[in-house]
């Protein structure tokens, strides 16, 4: 069975080694908290607040090993007013047997606000 497993997380400002690095720590997370092989992954989408600008977080993506043929793609989040700025959420697809209640779900950073019912049990 296809599951999704959510992240997010944010940069302080919109710069490409911040954008990078953020994506990659979120990323490490939540493949070491749900023990993800790349095999397993249908695809991922990487989207952005219209904030960021300078880098595609998919290329940290690239950085992974075995990750060079997981569909990925990076999009720009609906600009909803007073939402949660320099923010990168990610949307990963995994085939597992894991019921939906054992995923775990990786916010960090400010990111932390946008579930906060989800970033207690994920650490």
């Amino acid at each position: 069975m296809i599951r999704g497993i959510r992240g997010a997380t944010t940069v302080t400002e919109d710069q490409e080694d911040l954008i990078l690095s953020a994506t990659e720590a979120l990323l490490q997370e939540l493949i070491e908290a749900n023990d993800i092989a790349p095999s397993d992954v249908a695809s991922v989408f990487i989207s952005v607040t219209n904030d960021l600008s300078s880098a595609f977080p998919a290329k940290a993506v690239r950085k992974f090993e075995n990750w060079t043929y997981v569909p990925v793609m990076c999009m720009q989040e609906i600009p909803v007013s007073g939402s949660l700025p320099y923010c990168i959420r990610l949307m990963m697809h995994v085939n597992t047997s894991e019921s939906q209640e054992r995923i775990q779900h990786i916010y960090q950073q400010k990111a932390v606000q946008l579930r906060p019912d989800l970033s207690e049990t994920a650490k």
